[in-house]
């Protein structure tokens, strides 16, 4: 068969052709171009699909070089597995959580820390009264409700320690109990997680909202970093108005143990109070301070990340507020675990 017709022609021929067997011979091929390998190519492919054995054979160094570079000769790749081992799960999931989420909190928490102390050197530059603003929203909003609990929660923890004590005789060591649990423990760890619960959420969607309607942009264009614009004030109030938080915690919930030493182990108030200064330390309420400093830095740096790791969408405000609160919560109890071994 000669090969000097057009490109059509040769189509034709060859979709008439009803060999088994068919050889391109380029022995007397003088000069080939990426366009003839193409067509050559695009013949064998298509005799080949009708199940006619093509072979290219002959052609000089240069020809065979051009054929090689050129040519579309599918490569035999083996597919690996789809399936996903447990290490390579185990591993993809640590990556994941340190490379979205404990890298970009430490960042986070380094620049809050950076901007709330060389603040405190440069008050000209924070918001007139926003201060006294967040310690209100933090704070003093939130006596009535940490009052309320922590008064309910030293009244049960009094109440189901005094029928052991009561069979051991030992009515009035249910002041020590009462006093130690709520000052070292009770009253830092409640009041944390209600304020987590009410600012550490409030942080959150209302920095989320701000990206979402690209306010902290506007923060960027006019030269504000929204870092120490937003979050700081609130850092600054929670820092101040957590301890004494805990001291009103503490009062209440040993209120709370008062009421159930009177009226269930028959100790009288002035009893009650002198044991109280006997048990008292001032080293657990120190403890208790330190805590609550602690607790409000996390809550109010958690607040502030997940609320900035909102992209797009009203939608994720509602997500990243609960993610806060949850992660929040977490780290505080975890915290409290770590000073608790430090601290006895």
């Amino acid at each position: 068969m000669e090969l000097n017709k057009s490109l059509y022609d040769i189509d034709k021929a060859l979709g008439e052709c009803m060999d088994t067997n068919l050889v391109f011979d380029l022995e007397n091929l003088t000069f080939i171009d990426s366009a003839g390998v193409t067509a050559l190519y695009y013949f064998k492919d298509k005799l080949t699909a009708k199940g006619v054995n093509v072979e290219i054979r002959g052609g000089a160094q240069d020809i065979n070089r051009k054929l090689e570079l050129f040519g579309t000769e599918p490569e035999n790749i083996q597919k690996g597995s789809d399936k996903t081992g447990l290490f390579e799960k185990l591993g993809s999931g640590v990556s994941y959580v340190f490379n979205e989420f404990i890298a970009g909190f430490f960042q986070l928490a380094a620049d809050i820390t950076y901007w709330s102390v060389s603040d405190l050197f440069r008050r000209h530059t924070s918001r007139k009264g926003e201060f006294i603003n967040q310690a209100v929203l933090i704070g003093v909003n939130a006596v009535l409700i940490v009052g309320a609990m922590t008064f309910i929660i030293g009244l049960v923890l009094a109440l189901q320690s005094a029928a052991q004590l009561r069979s051991f005789g030992a009515n009035i060591y249910i002041v020590d109990l009462t006093v130690i649990a709520m000052m070292s423990e009770m009253g830092p760890l409640i009041t944390a997680i209600m304020v987590a619960g009410r600012s550490g959420s409030s942080i959150a969607a209302e920095i989320a909202t701000m990206k979402v309607t690209s306010e902290t942009d506007a923060l960027r264009t006019m030269g504000l970093n929204p870092v120490r614009f937003v979050i700081v004030p609130k850092m600054h109030g929670a820092l101040i108005t957590l301890p004494f938080l805990t001291i009103i915690a503490d009062m209440c919930g040993i209120g709370g143990g008062l009421v159930i030493a009177v009226t269930s182990l028959d100790i009288s108030p002035l009893v009650f109070i002198h044991r109280m200064q006997e048990a008292f330390l001032m080293r657990d309420i120190l403890f208790g301070v330190i805590k609550s400093l602690v607790f409000a830095y996390i809550i109010v740096v958690t607040g502030s990340y997940f609320g900035f790791r909102v992209k797009q969408g009203a939608d994720l405000v509602g997500k990243v507020t609960t993610q806060a609160v949850v992660v929040a919560i977490s780290l505080v109890i975890i915290a409290d675990s770590i000073m608790g071994l430090i601290f006895y």
